[in-house]
């Protein structure tokens, strides 16, 4: 089969680019499938992750004001598309021209859109409510005009108060044969430093709980900004020797199983790779209730704990639990191990290739 990914981005760390990096791995060495990758990475090199050599990628650099980046998106879309004839389409975006795309592309090829991200995406602080009500309105009309949309959770679907929705999770990336003792004294968290990740209230959190237990540390995992505001923030709360920033790792397996706890303070998610892969390792999450990653696989107070969104004091309870009870940990993190077994890569793939497979005989 001859299948063509859509996506912003391949050569970054991001989730979306982790993903798709293993599926499309996966169904030229396993399922012997054509895999075209088209992005706007403004070049393909380097990248972060490792992809196929058999798989071959385009990008499409697009300038200029916003009317004339569409029109530059519209016209290099359909040439692409035109010359590669896939089988099958899949968009892999939550931006606003994911949702603008099935309204460009003129074509009769099946289009699935893979939602990566919450309906209400909040990407930086000041917000416009204008402009935020017009791109919910965009994004309502434009996800019903593909052929097919898959979910990576029920509560993403929920959400989009989507009927008889397609629920197809992401893959954990690698085997689940590794699992922390748990003893160490470090909580680690992932996640690039962008206002919708919720560093910030990472840090407020963390400000308090060293008060008690000064001999823990924080470990963050990810791309940092130039102006390194996260790190003058630690310093400005007196915590600078309590957290340690780094960049995004491939090895990121090694930090898992040499920390006994993962904490997530987004303020959205779609589903977070980072979850399901501390979960693996046997780690006990703590994670603020955003929309709508989260939810859809903490158990709380099962595999670790589920917080009120934005409730500090809720969270350091938790997390402070988890610090002065092992055997809580331990328990939690037996038990994340065994709920997220079900997001094997063979089991997720061969939904996929099921879907492949339906769409295309339409």
């Amino acid at each position: 089969m001859r299948v063509l990914y859509i996506t912003p981005q391949i050569n970054n760390e991001g989730g979306v680019a982790r993903v798709l990096s293993l599926k499309s791995n996966y169904f030229v060495q396993k399922r012997n499938y054509q895999v075209h990758i088209l992005t706007q990475n403004n070049g393909n090199s380097p990248l972060f992750y490792d992809f196929d050599y058999r798989i071959q990628l385009y990008d499409m650099p697009l300038f200029g004001n916003p009317l004339k980046f569409l029109m530059s998106y519209k016209k290099t879309l359909n040439e692409m598309v035109a010359k590669i004839n896939p089988e099958v389409i899949i968009v892999s975006d939550n931006g606003l021209k994911a949702y603008l795309l099935p309204y460009l592309l003129k074509t009769t090829i099946p289009i699935v859109f893979e939602v990566h991200g919450s309906k209400y995406i909040q990407e930086k602080e000041v917000t416009n409510g204008f402009f935020d009500f017009l791109s919910i309105k965009i994004k309502e009309a434009g996800i019903k005009k593909y052929t097919k949309v898959v979910f990576l959770s029920k509560e993403s679907a929920k959400e989009w108060n989507f009927r008889n929705p397609i629920i197809i999770p992401n893959p954990i990336s690698f085997s689940m044969d590794n699992f922390s003792n748990l003893t160490s004294k470090k909580v680690i968290a992932v996640a690039r430093h962008s206002y919708e990740k919720g560093l910030d209230r990472m840090l407020q959190i963390w400000q308090k709980i060293i008060i008690k237990h000064p001999n823990w540390s924080l470990e963050i995992y990810g791309k940092s900004n130039e102006n390194q505001e996260l790190q003058k923030l630690a310093n400005a709360l007196n915590i600078g020797n309590n957290v340690t920033f780094f960049e995004p790792i491939k090895s990121i397996l090694e930090k898992y199983l040499d920390s006994s706890i993962c904490i997530m303070t987004s303020r959205s998610e779609g589903f977070p790779m980072v979850l399901i892969e501390a979960m693996a390792s046997g780690l006990p999450s703590v994670a603020y209730d955003c929309p709508v990653g989260p939810r859809s696989i903490i158990t709380n107070n099962e595999n670790g704990f589920l917080v009120e969104d934005g409730n500090i004091d809720s969270f350091i309870q938790k997390l402070e639990l988890l610090m002065e009870d092992e055997k809580l940990r331990i328990q939690m993190g037996i038990n994340a191990q065994k709920s997220v077994k079900k997001y094997n890569l063979d089991a997720i793939m061969l939904q996929w290739n099921t879907l492949f497979e339906e769409v295309k005989k339409q």
